[in-house]
């Protein structure tokens, strides 16, 4: 089986042609190839697949063979595989996602992709929804306890469900030990991911995540969408902000007029592979 490996910001997943290739179990292929020591190693495994409902479907799996809705580094991924390897010539895509369909804007000249834009859609603030067992229409700024340690939180799925807590020092952060053990709180009938993040100033915010299934990753695009809702909801920025991840920077937009969230950021190849094992 063909396959290649690409990142955004650090976020590395495998990647397979689903036009030429068939993964009969993906679970276990996720799992098996994922491994950083008896695999290509990879935050995940993602399927870049036809759709009747977009011009392309991506299914992703974490490193633990938990399938999951979306992921914003990926989806820049599968926008710049598409483009690059040839099966399609258009800058504006629609990909069908476990979150829904999302629009991916293309930047960059000639036969080469330099950035891509995800529409991520409307943050889903609802508890029952993202889902969150609490009460209330909104999760802003809630307590949280575990084993006598307390946190505020503020609950956020952008396709999948976060809880964003803002820290005094990301950078110092327990993200591995604090992590695993908010992600499997009782609060989370699906599990979590987790955000810690520090606002640097109203337009900047250092964040670590803690991504459910894969543990800490250099970085999570619909984390760092999350962190941007959580932080103007709490006034805490405005809605234009750069949010640094362990593997750079990425741009995430809040509009006002349509409510929707948009990432920007860069995706590369790593590189191309032959899997060999069963």
């Amino acid at each position: 089986m063909r396959f290649t490996k690409m990142e955004g910001l650090g976020n590395d997943y495998v990647y397979v042609n689903g036009f030429e290739e068939t993964v009969a179990d993906p679970e276990a292929l996720a799992r098996a190839i994922s491994d950083r020591h008896f695999g290509a190693g990879s935050d995940g495994l993602v399927l870049i697949l036809p759709s009747d409902r977009a011009d392309f479907r991506m299914r992703m799996f974490n490193a633990d063979g938990s399938e999951a809705e979306m992921c914003g580094n990926a989806a820049r991924c599968v926008g710049r595989y598409v483009f690059e390897r040839g099966l399609t010539r258009r800058r504006e895509l629609t990909l069908e996602t476990g979150a829904g369909i999302k629009l991916l804007l293309l930047s960059g000249a000639g036969e080469r992709v330099d950035a891509v834009r995800v529409d991520m859609g409307l943050p889903e603030l609802r508890p029952a929804e993202i889902p969150v067992r609490l009460e209330g229409d909104r999760a802003i700024d809630v307590p949280i306890a575990l084993e006598g340690e307390k946190w505020s939180m503020t609950c956020v799925s952008m396709g999948n469900p976060h809880a964003v807590i803002f820290v005094p020092d990301a950078e110092h952060a327990d993200v591995e030990g604090i992590g695993p053990r908010l992600e499997r709180h009782p609060l989370f009938p699906q599990r979590a991911n987790i955000e810690f993040a520090t606002v640097l100033d109203s337009r900047h915010i250092r964040m670590r995540v803690w991504e459910r299934g894969s543990g800490e990753t250099m970085a999570c695009g619909t984390g760092a969408c999350a962190t941007a809702v959580a932080a103007v909801l709490g006034g805490r920025c405005g809605r234009d902000l750069t949010i640094s991840l362990n593997g750079g920077d990425l741009r995430v937009i809040w509009d006002e007029k349509t409510g929707h969230v948009l990432q920007e950021g860069p995706a590369n190849f790593v590189y191309d592979g032959t899997w060999l094992r069963g």
